[in-house]
């Protein structure tokens, strides 16, 4: 096999995912630009190798060692287009860092994306899982996504609707492979309302919130503080964030829920009722439990973490424990965030 100049080979993963795994890659490239990507890709299929695009690896488990070629996403550049009276579009390179973008957007002065502060990964890793945290998602605010369509080869842009955005989910979770993001842009504005209804966030502004002072810079900073209290960094203690969707049952499911459990948290919407999934788990006695190598953060049940170089199995094997605890107790499903890579199936 030919290898190109610019692709690596046994690249260590560890430091490029945030559970800290260790897992190794064949063959590793950095793309910077779509030109970049396009051969990357051309040069997997010559060599029949299966392929696995990284952005920030903030929403990944390595239960092996990936086959084939790594793609690491480092497309980089943000800049405003499209600005009207108090509107502006941000676009953003799908390799740029989130958090500093949703920092460098509130210190401009546009709302729309502030709470979404400090939530780990990429800005082309966002639409995929429709990132979300107090009250507001990133389809809020997403105009479109331009992308690789893999099966023509062709550079597409779809728009908000064309992403299929759900809960935690989108196009590009439901068709894997199908398409590579290479940038997004995001409509932000200058008056838009703040989004503060959040327990939380009303918790830390207390009684004394005056709304007409209030900047996306202030509320971006009031996220990030309650996320510090509640959530650990993954630079000092490994985890992928919140490794459990909340559950969405039926008003009958969450009726007979009640009955049974008193005190139980849930978030009514039309014809359903999102539980709590931090809740459940708590519930089940696993916040703050830990073994020899991994374990439950003690202040959000939702977040499990790598003490001391555990690997994707033992991630895996404790969620599978929490998720057979809270459906024996409670007969809900968690179902898992992060996706799972894999090792290829024995010759």
């Amino acid at each position: 096999m030919t290898v190109r100049p610019d692709i690596q080979q046994n690249v260590s993963l560890r430091g490029l995912n945030s559970l800290g795994i260790a897992a190794t890659a064949r063959y590793f490239v950095a793309v910077h630009d779509s030109g970049e990507l396009t051969a990357a890709l051309a040069w997997a299929e010559e060599q029949q190798l299966a392929t696995l695009v990284l952005g920030g690896g903030s929403n990944l488990v390595f239960a092996g060692d990936p086959p084939g070629l790594v793609i690491r996403i480092a497309m980089r550049g943000r800049h405003w287009e499209d600005v009207r009276n108090d509107e502006a579009t941000l676009v953003l390179g799908a390799g740029e860092n989130w958090h500093d973008s949703v920092m460098y957007a509130a210190t401009s002065g546009y709302r729309g994306i502030e709470n979404l502060a400090l939530i780990p990964g990429t800005a082309g890793a966002a639409p995929v899982q429709n990132i979300g945290a107090y009250g507001v998602e990133l389809k809020d605010t997403l105009v479109s996504v331009t992308a690789l369509d893999r099966h023509s080869g062709e550079t597409v842009v779809l728009g908000g609707e064309d992403c299929r955005f759900g809960y935690r989910d989108s196009l590009f979770k439901q068709d894997p492979g199908h398409y590579v993001i290479t940038e997004i842009r995001l409509r932000l504005s200058r008056s838009r309302p703040l989004s503060l209804d959040y327990g939380d966030l009303k918790g830390y502004f207390g009684d004394e919130l005056d709304l007409a002072t209030l900047t996306p810079l202030d509320v971006a900073n009031a996220v990030m503080a309650v996320r510090r209290r509640k959530l650990p960094d993954p630079q000092t203690l490994p985890n992928a964030g919140s490794f459990f969707k909340n559950p969405v049952v039926s008003d009958e499911t969450w009726q007979r829920l009640q009955q049974d459990n008193p005190g139980i948290a849930g978030y009514p919407a039309v014809g359903s009722v999102k539980l709590a999934a931090a809740w459940l788990i708590d519930q089940c006695g696993w916040k703050g439990y830990r073994d020899a190598r991994v374990g439950v953060h003690s202040h959000q049940a939702l977040v499990l973490v790598n003490h001391s170089g555990g690997s994707g199995a033992d991630i895996l094997a404790l969620a599978r424990r929490i998720r057979e605890d809270v459906k024996t107790r409670f007969g809900v499903e968690l179902e898992m965030e992060p996706g799972v890579v894999a090792p290829p199936d024995p010759v």
